[in-house]
């Protein structure tokens, strides 16, 4: 599988996988998904606000452009509806950005500056491969907290992606 086709797969996959993370959520009482927890964003919703927060941070140094975020996460996080709409929105630019990506764009560097200082450098693959990292090992700190409120997730790993979803073409 070329880079290319590899980066526009898993931008698919982060969209697929998020849909399935914030759809279950939802079906939780809201009071469950912002419920106090022993994590290190506090709740449910603040934890996948993270992930939209970093998201949206790589979104910035992809498109050369300021982010304005001073931390990894917002002080409050906006309702559960708003965020996913949010996500979506996002998750379909990083599609549509891979999509238009030849494998030298992939190779590019940009530099950027760290949120919590010093100065970075890292391709357009290696940050499109992060954003889609850091969403997975979230979702999976999602789905404990989940299985604490008593509700067990339908899979979302990448094989069963590869297995349910079509997949574009080379």
């Amino acid at each position: 599988m070329t880079t290319t086709r590899t980066i526009r797969m898993l931008t698919r996959y982060k969209a697929w996988a998020n849909d399935l993370i914030f759809s279950a959520v939802s079906e939780l009482p809201y009071e469950e998904a912002i419920k106090q927890r022993n994590t290190r964003f506090g709740n449910i919703v603040h934890t996948l606000n993270h992930v939209y927060v970093i998201d949206d941070v790589f979104q910035a140094h992809l498109q050369g452009r300021e982010h304005g975020y001073t931390a990894r996460n917002t002080r409050e996080h906006p309702p559960l509806d708003e965020l996913w709409r949010a996500v979506r929105t996002l998750d379909q630019w990083y599609i549509d950005y891979a999509d238009g990506l030849s494998a030298e764009d992939l190779d590019r560097p940009i530099h950027f500056n760290f949120i919590g200082g010093g100065e970075g450098v890292m391709t357009r693959n290696e940050m499109i491969l992060h954003v889609v990292n850091h969403g997975t090992y979230h979702r999976g700190f999602v789905s404990t907290l989940m299985f604490e409120a008593g509700v067990s997730l339908a899979s979302n790993d990448l094989p069963v992606f590869l297995r349910d979803v079509p997949q574009i073409p080379a």
